[in-house]
């Protein structure tokens, strides 16, 4: 099971997991350009979903990692995705970007 993390919730979710903390991002160009976060303790990955699995190496499967997306149907099926192949502390950010400036920070537009 994917656990599903709100943005407001993120800090303390890599703090149980321990380790160096990612969010990965698997929204397309587009969508980065129209709104993106700035990483704050923890490192931030873009890598758009469909080419998530030819990047896989590009991840460390052995830290924690909260994929994030619009609104959270694509992370969830990247989360999935990354947890079926080795990743073992995997989050999906519940309500992806638009949540994000909704909880954690005003200032990031919402589409």
């Amino acid at each position: 099971m994917i656990d599903q993390v709100r943005p407001a919730d993120l800090a303390a979710w890599f703090q149980s997991q321990g380790g160096t903390a990612t969010v990965l991002d698997v929204r397309e160009p587009g969508e980065l350009r129209a709104a993106s976060i700035t990483a704050d303790g923890f490192e931030l990955r873009v890598i758009p979903m469909m080419e998530v699995p030819a990047r896989l190496a590009e991840l460390n499967a052995d830290a924690p990692i909260a994929v994030m997306c619009h609104h959270g149907a694509r992370s969830q099926r990247v989360a999935m995705f990354l947890a079926g192949n080795g990743f073992d502390r995997v989050a999906n950010i519940a309500g992806g970007i638009d949540a994000w400036s909704q909880q954690v920070d005003a200032g990031v537009p919402r589409y």
